[in-house]
């Protein structure tokens, strides 16, 4: 592996990382929240330095509905991410608290609204690109037909609980405004706080791969050929 695709990789897990532990404000306090965020913040400038050739290949080739999906997401989550930076910067009393500003309402709302969208897109582009990492435990040799039957029923567990989560976590209510405050138990153990999350974002990195994956299955039966070195999960992704 190219020590640029080790770095890709490398950012794309602490990007990941970030992003669950930024969710536990309470976790955390406004302080280090705030200096996470700035991490994740230039963390997500040098994502798509490195991945600058993408923005150059929008306008060329077939655009199949697994490649719209893909354009779409990555997008979307762009946005996202744009809110909920500059809602970070104007909400900051800490990292960004010399410029004085002052947010009010509309940076709150933009911040938790931006951070809900970005957290379910963040969780649905790793599933784009999850065909990766399944072709690499392909190639496993102690992997087996039970291996693999186990592996997708824990993902199966683990996204039915995510639809819990998410609902009992009120992410919905914050993605369309129907709540004016994020709410947080200070009494509850951090390890169910993650495990919620982390089965959120098993729960839409899931959903995406397979809805991926059925449409350029639904490519092929219609006698397109797909070629795993030219797939649109391989393409210069974001």
């Amino acid at each position: 592996m190219k020590p640029k695709q080790i770095l890709k990789i490398a950012v794309d897990i602490a990007m990941t990382v970030l992003f669950i532990i930024l969710m536990a404000y309470h976790v955390t306090g406004n302080k280090l929240h705030e200096w996470l965020g700035a991490t994740l913040f230039l963390l997500f400038i040098l994502h798509h330095i490195l991945n600058l050739k993408w923005y150059g290949g929008i306008f060329k080739g077939k655009y199949t509905a697994s490649r719209v999906l893909m354009t779409a997401i990555n997008f979307l989550l762009f946005a996202s991410m744009a809110g909920m930076m500059i809602s970070g910067v104007l909400l900051s009393r800490e990292v960004f608290g010399f410029l004085n500003l002052r947010a009010g309402m509309f940076g709150r709302r933009l911040h938790m609204v931006s951070t809900a969208w970005g957290f379910c897109f963040m969780a649905a582009h790793l599933g784009l690109h999850l065909g990766m990492a399944v072709r690499a435990a392909k190639k496993i040799p102690v992997q087996g037909k039970w291996t693999v039957i186990l592996a997708r029923g824990i993902a199966v567990i683990l996204s039915c609980y995510g639809v819990y989560a998410f609902c009992s976590r009120q992410i919905m209510e914050r993605m369309f405004l129907l709540m004016e405050y994020a709410f947080f138990d200070y009494e509850e153990p951090a390890v169910l706080f993650f495990a919620d999350y982390i089965s959120i974002l098993i729960f839409f990195a899931a959903l995406s791969y397979y809805l991926a994956k059925l449409l350029r299955k639904k490519r092929h039966r219609k006698g397109i050929p797909i070629c795993p070195e030219k797939t649109d999960e391989n393409r210069k992704g974001v």
